[in-house]
């Protein structure tokens, strides 16, 4: 057996923590008895946490892929907090997007329970959404 394998056997995986066997919650342990990541592994796995959501926005909104690169950003940051399937729900929004108004669309993203609960954050995100608009007039 090789050792990827083995460890895989011998740790089993948890996409939670959990706490440690020995330590307990002094010492939380996720996937295959991770108990820290380095900031390079960290930003790989957001690096491919990003691309995945961009490839399930590309299949979901066959457009997403024609949009320009700030405004599947900007989407794709908001799938990040959200989720797809909280991201998908703004119908207006992506409305908007097909339409490729992007001033329309940072308005319907602001009139939302997110941009409520997370105003600096959204306000941002819209503010990247008119500077695209600005662009392309």
């Amino acid at each position: 057996m090789n050792i990827i394998a083995s460890i895989k056997r011998h740790e089993g995986f948890s996409e939670r923590p959990y706490p440690d066997p020995i330590r307990g919650w002094d010492v939380p342990t996720f996937g295959y008895g991770f108990t820290y990541l380095t900031k390079d592994e960290a930003d790989y796995l957001l690096r491919r946490r990003i691309n995945n959501i961009k490839r399930e926005l590309s299949h979901e909104k066959g457009f997403f892929i024609q949009l320009p690169q700030e405004v599947q950003d900007v989407v794709a940051e908001m799938a990040y907090q959200l989720g797809v399937g909280g991201v998908l729900k703004f119908k207006k929004m992506w409305a908007a997007l097909a339409e490729r108004d992007y001033d329309t669309a940072a308005k319907e993203a602001m009139d939302s329970k997110w941009a409520k609960q997370t105003p600096n954050r959204a306000s941002e995100l819209a503010g990247r959404l008119r500077d695209v608009a600005e662009t392309v007039r």
